[in-house]
């Protein structure tokens, strides 16, 4: 039990140093986290306003690419924190109550709160439906995100092993990585593509997890190939191996020592 409670309060410190150390001491460092993911989000809506007369569902534009580009956002920027927590945190490590599982908590728990509030804040804001919260399955909404999260916490958890161990994997993973935007239904439906785009993309557990939000969103959206169980074994085996690589790392014991 103490062993427990001392955790905890190693994690709680490392949050506030996170935060001190990411935003600054001042709220006005939230700002840039909220300005980011909003100019994505009216950026595509002006572009597709001047090209489309409505959204593929409903007809606010700016929700429909917020339903879209906050779950993807949720997951790229869990990996990308998560990747870099053991760099940021090395000198830390020389402290006995200080693991290296704690800097990966501490990321997670202050990437989660700033996602979620980051979240309520642009739908509020982009939204000109407001009458359309009124029928959000908060349910599928939480659920969904929460993956997008879990699934980013295994893959930076993977990252960091596989960084340490193979510094052109970093680069290789920045190359793979910038087309995920385009190829996971941020910015349209999968399930009105063709056919055999719709397949190739469904092989992308992140297409469900937007999927699987958007059906939260709009009451009327029945995500057609949309798999519950195969984005939960994609986030159960991410954790798995991200933890499974993450304590193997030799690199990462002598980084502690």
């Amino acid at each position: 039990m103490y062993q427990i409670r001392q955790n905890i309060r190693v994690v709680a410190a490392l949050v506030i140093r996170e935060t001190a150390a990411r935003y600054g001491n001042k709220p006005g460092g939230y700002i840039w986290a909220i300005i980011d993911p909003l100019a994505h989000v009216m950026l595509m809506t002006v572009l597709w306003q001047a090209i489309a007369r409505s959204p593929l569902i409903g007809t606010d534009f700016a929700l429909f690419f917020a339903s879209g580009y906050l779950p993807f956002a949720a997951y790229q920027g869990m990996t990308s924190f998560i990747s870099g927590a053991i760099k940021a945190n090395r000198s830390l490590f020389s402290y006995p109550v200080v693991a290296p599982i704690d800097a990966v908590c501490s990321r997670y728990i202050l990437q989660l709160l700033t996602s979620v509030l980051v979240t309520i804040i642009i739908f509020v804001i982009c939204t000109s439906e407001p009458a359309q919260f009124g029928s959000i399955k908060m349910g599928s909404v939480v659920v969904a995100f929460m993956l997008a999260t879990l699934l980013g916490l295994g893959v930076g958890m993977a990252n960091i092993a596989l960084f340490n161990k193979f510094p052109v994997y970093e680069k290789i993973f920045s190359l793979i990585n910038r087309p995920l935007f385009l190829l996971s239904g941020v910015f349209h439906l999968p399930d009105s593509l063709p056919r055999e785009a719709h397949d190739f993309l469904m092989w992308n557990p992140l297409v469900h997890i937007i999927m699987w939000f958007r059906t939260g969103i709009y009451s009327e959206y029945r995500a057609d190939g949309l798999d519950v169980l195969y984005v939960l074994e994609w986030t159960f085996l991410s954790i798995l191996v991200g933890l499974t690589l993450f304590t193997m790392s030799r690199t990462l014991r002598e980084d502690r020592n």
